[in-house]
């Protein structure tokens, strides 16, 4: 379940809340809206073709559209705040146009973007440095909207230089209960953790993270899990080009879902949905 403090789309007012309860895994796909994207190659940097992206994967049965307009490929420079703005909030508009009871996040890490996209129609707020920055923190809570808290030690620049673990999965369930902590205190109303498969961790740790889903999704929120496309999926797989990794991200998803993850966020949305409508069907 998660919890907003004002009408947002895809949710029912319970009280004086406005709550949307799931049972069974959703799918949350990705629009990437950068020209240096790892996994598309800027494919959608276009307004039109981006809004044309997330309008198909919410027909095609994701549950929450995420609009990002800066890479967080390893070694990734910052984006100048003006450049994510221009990126994402007219595609996030388009959306809740095109789509009026999608439920819309917007992928970002900056206070100012946020505060922009939910203005623009974003419900949700998914921030890959766990709402690390207290202005981020205030503009959730002021706006009454959920967050995802990745984890990421460092910047898309920084993290994959200097990665040390002595156990990843209680380090970043440690982590991610902090951030989850100082984000409920600043007033944010509901949280997503997600453990940031990929970002400054190894091979060896994204696979013992994966492992321990259970573990995660143990911790008292829902967890969304993101392998899709990722190098590591393709260092194991053998695919060295991100866009031919959708098998393999789906088979990395099934199984994170099979341990209790709630979300997962994926470039194949309609592969994902198809996928986990045959694994409940198995599972019933």
């Amino acid at each position: 379940m998660l919890r907003w403090r004002r009408p947002a789309a895809g949710t029912v007012r319970e009280g004086d809340a406005w709550l949307w309860r799931w049972s069974d895994a959703a799918v949350m796909a990705v629009v990437n809206v950068t020209p240096d994207s790892f996994s598309d190659g800027g494919r959608t940097l276009i307004s039109e073709a981006a809004v044309a992206a997330g309008a198909a994967a919410h027909r095609a049965g994701a549950a929450v559209i995420d609009v990002g307009g800066a890479s967080s490929r390893p070694g990734a420079e910052p984006v100048p705040v003006e450049v994510e703005l221009e990126r994402v909030v007219p595609v996030l508009r388009g959306l809740r146009a095109a789509c009026p009871e999608a439920r819309l996040s917007v992928d970002t890490s900056q206070a100012e973007v946020a505060a922009a996209a939910i203005a623009a129609g974003a419900g949700l707020v998914n921030d890959m440095s766990g709402l690390r920055d207290a202005e981020l923190r205030r503009v959730c809570a002021d706006a009454g909207v959920p967050a995802v808290l990745g984890h990421c030690r460092g910047s898309p620049r920084t993290m994959q230089l200097e990665v040390h673990f002595d156990d990843v999965v209680q380090e970043v369930s440690d982590e991610l209960l902090a951030a989850a902590r100082r984000a409920l205190e600043a007033g944010v109303p509901s949280l997503v953790l997600d453990p940031g498969l990929g970002f400054g961790k190894r091979l060896e740790h994204n696979r013992e993270l994966l492992r321990a889903t259970d573990r995660l999704a143990a911790l008292g929120f829902p967890l969304l899990v993101g392998a899709s496309r990722k190098g590591s999926l393709g260092r194991v797989a053998g695919e060295p080009r991100p866009e031919r990794r959708d098998a393999a991200s789906i088979a990395a998803h099934l199984a994170a879902v099979s341990r209790g993850a709630a979300l997962v966020r994926a470039h194949d949305a309609r592969g994902h949905v198809q996928a986990l409508a045959v694994w409940r069907w198995l599972h019933d």
